[in-house]
């Protein structure tokens, strides 16, 4: 039976990697994120950005801030760079990697991948 993560099917492909949180034994908890794949050069991690409104009080206007993740990126996902993607907190993996990829949720061809 494919394993469940936070309600988001395990992907079709399989991965040997243990830091896969469908195939390996990774656990996450905490904080899901939606954010864009900002760059995805680093070996087996993707910087993803996401933007969120923040009420300034002082002029009463909301602005956009965007803040940026370093999420592992497993074998059997493999998200590219524009990518709209479903992150999730899981424990520190390296010195800045605390998050890792669970679900592309639109490619950048505009094609959506999310099973509803």
């Amino acid at each position: 039976m494919p394993k469940k993560v936070l309600g988001v099917e395990a992907p079709n492909k399989e991965c040997n990697d243990k830091n896969c949180p469908f195939h390996g034994s990774i656990k996450v908890h905490g904080r899901v994120l939606i954010g864009r794949v900002k760059s995805a050069k680093p070996r087996k991690t993707v910087i993803v950005e996401v933007t969120k409104k923040v009420f300034i009080k002082k002029y009463e206007r909301y602005a956009n801030k965007t803040i940026r993740f370093y999420a592992h990126n497993p074998d059997c996902i493999s998200a590219s760079e524009g990518d709209i993607v479903k992150i999730a907190e899981t424990r520190p993996i390296s010195k800045t990697k605390n998050f890792v990829v669970l679900q592309i949720i639109k490619n950048k061809e505009g094609v959506n991948n999310e099973a509803r």
